[in-house]
């Protein structure tokens, strides 16, 4: 399983906040405005799922992330969020989008069910599993869970194996050396 290939064929695009309920009557909002991390995710149809923290919505920063990720022959699915206008001209199979705004979320094959549904398994493995997550050290549980993702056709000795050989070479530290 090679994590630095592009992602080919259909790719779902989306974005999410991640973060708990705020514990003061400050910040409430939902999506744009709030305080809660933004994670972006990019994800083949039947295939692997990349997820990553980005910086904001920013049509400059999505369409990084999306070329980034994706091969040029490709194509994109997303909402109709406007930061992804124009991005179909960088890939051969096009751009189409789903409006959620007119309460559409599947049109035939265009639809970006598939990244919605890896977010919510994110979410409820943080409130499920880990309770709370640290902005800071949110990407390393988005690794974690795109492990499991990108792993769940292999039996359990074979996805072992598979992250046995992922660490080797690497070393964790939570603190510049001194």
């Amino acid at each position: 399983m090679d994590n630095d290939a592009p992602l080919t064929g259909t790719v779902e695009v989306d974005e999410t906040y991640v973060g708990g309920k705020p514990r003061y009557k400050g910040n409430n909002k939902r999506g744009r405005g709030t305080s809660k991390t933004l994670v972006f995710a990019s994800v083949e149809r039947g295939g692997k799922i990349r997820r990553h923290v980005v910086a904001d919505v920013t049509g400059k920063t999505l369409k990084a992330a999306i070329k980034e990720l994706v091969d040029p022959a490709s194509r994109i699915i997303s909402d109709e969020n406007s930061a992804y206008n124009g991005i179909g001209k960088d890939f051969k199979g096009g751009h189409e989008t789903v409006c959620h705004s007119a309460k559409e979320y599947a049109r035939g094959d265009v639809n970006t069910n598939t990244a919605e549904s890896s977010f919510a398994l994110v979410k409820r493995g943080i409130i499920g599993t880990y309770h709370n997550v640290s902005r800071e050290y949110l990407y390393r549980y988005l690794w974690q869970f795109d492990f499991v993702w990108n792993s769940r056709k292999l039996n359990d000795g074979e996805r072992t194996v598979l992250a046995v050989k992922s660490a080797e070479g690497k070393r964790m530290m939570y603190r510049a050396a001194e």
